[in-house]
């Protein structure tokens, strides 16, 4: 009797099967649009604008709108020289001017400011609220600026209907549920019987408002004061000025950005 070969042939693994493993190989994808946003060559949108015109390449080819790709390997390519040098302004917004999207006899930003060169603003302060915003025409800052997970500081002075108790500054510190979702903790420093400082390292739509009602009370005067190392300071309402070339670089440097 013809004894069984202890040699065994492994039946070969599907390339697929690889590929769809959960371990620390498998390739991590995103859209190229955010990838663009993520190293400071653009927006999101602009990325949408720039692949549509065909200056962007992807490993040497022409990138596909929404198209996914691997950071780690793949490499982006913008074509082309950019058509334009940078501003940085800070900007006083006044009460009752809103940010964007005037509608009626609403007046927004643009329409009541006439800047030097077009402009748009970083992120946005509701129509009651005024202080300090950003306005540029370099769109590879926004996203850098206004994702909650980069944690950039921003900084306001509130004005309360009642006023202000230990038991209200420790819900704000601690963080709350607004909108179903917990706030980040909060830095406060009390002015006085109803104004307070607050630092948000987030900014959700009409998030201090919120969190005062949550908490009790009526936001009657809010504004912002600083976003990062950039001050408000003694900058007239509803006029601007230019960022120092030490401001300016120091934004860059802290965005990741040159």
């Amino acid at each position: 009797m013809n004894k069984r070969s202890k040699t065994s042939t492994r039946r070969p693994v599907s390339p697929t099967l690889l590929s769809t493993r959960p371990n620390s190989l498998a390739r991590k994808t995103v859209r190229i649009n955010k990838h663009m946003a993520d190293i400071g060559l653009s927006s999101r949108r602009e990325a949408d604008e720039l692949i549509a015109s065909g200056k962007v390449l992807v490993n040497g080819k022409k990138a596909l709108t929404g198209m996914q790709i691997d950071p780690a390997s793949d490499k982006v390519k913008l074509l082309g020289n950019r058509p334009q040098s940078y501003v940085y302004y800070a900007y006083n917004k006044p009460q009752g001017i809103v940010t964007t999207g005037a509608q009626g006899d609403e007046e927004d930003i643009l329409n009541a400011t006439q800047f030097r060169v077009p402009v748009f603003p970083v992120g946005r302060l509701d129509k009651d609220s005024r202080g300090l915003i950003l306005m540029t025409n370099d769109r590879r800052i926004t996203h850098r600026l206004l994702d909650p997970k980069f944690e950039h500081e921003k900084e306001y002075r509130v004005t309360l209907a009642k006023g202000i108790t230990q038991q209200f500054i420790d819900k704000l510190e601690h963080g709350m549920i607004v909108d179903k979702v917990r706030t980040k903790s909060t830095q406060i420093t009390r002015e006085g019987n109803k104004t307070f400082r607050i630092i948000l390292k987030e900014g959700r739509n009409r998030q201090i408002r919120k969190m005062v009602e949550a908490a009790g009370d009526q936001v009657m005067d809010l504004m912002r004061l600083r976003i990062e190392h950039i001050k408000l300071d003694n900058l007239g309402e509803g006029t601007y000025r230019n960022l120092s070339s030490e401001e300016q670089k120091n934004l860059l440097k802290k965005l990741s950005l040159k």
